[in-house]
């Protein structure tokens, strides 16, 4: 489904809720990005895309989730290192990612006295699909990742732990 469709998270809150019994953990990971050299390059059509699937998204879910969290549940936003340093093109993802950064630390605030964690992940480059369909230019690919310490893109299963540990009761505190 496309989570940048406010009628989609209560759909999906609910399908949990039937299968599980009960919701413990939200992970916010939607995302899209297109890079654009030139800001003018960015249509109001792309821009809407990217702040509706990004950001708009993580509303529409925790809304919906919200009624069905207990004590002790988490709620756990991916935001990137883009949100820190920024990204010469990628504007409009970038903004995004510090609107979440944003957003993060203000539902924390919001929901720490009904026992729910609020916590973001802001990971390097990441290899994923987004980079090959649309979130890098095809000639980028090859250097994708290697400016960093590492000289390489981090995969997903290096983060995932990040996740696991903030969605567990070990990270209470």
């Amino acid at each position: 489904g496309d989570l940048g469709d406010p009628d989609l998270a209560p759909k999906a809150v609910q399908k949990v809720i039937d299968t599980f019994g009960r919701l413990d953990v939200v992970v916010n990971n939607a995302g899209e990005q297109h890079a654009d050299e030139d800001i003018r390059d960015i249509s109001d059509e792309q821009l809407r895309r990217t702040f509706q699937t990004n950001i708009f998204s993580m509303f529409y879910l925790v809304q919906a989730a919200l009624p069905h969290l207990k004590e002790g549940a988490a709620i756990i936003n991916c935001t990137s290192i883009t949100m820190y340093k920024g990204s010469p093109e990628l504007l409009d993802y970038s903004a995004t990612k510090g609107a979440i950064t944003a957003f993060t630390r203000s539902l924390s605030q919001n929901l720490v006295k009904k026992g729910i964690r609020v916590n973001g992940v802001a990971p390097g480059p990441i290899w994923t699909p987004l980079n090959p369909y649309g979130g890098q230019k095809p000639e980028d690919i090859p250097e994708f990742g290697k400016n960093t310490p590492m000289g390489r893109p981090g995969q997903p299963n290096e983060v995932a732990t990040s996740f696991l540990f903030l969605a567990c009761e070990g990270a209470s505190y």
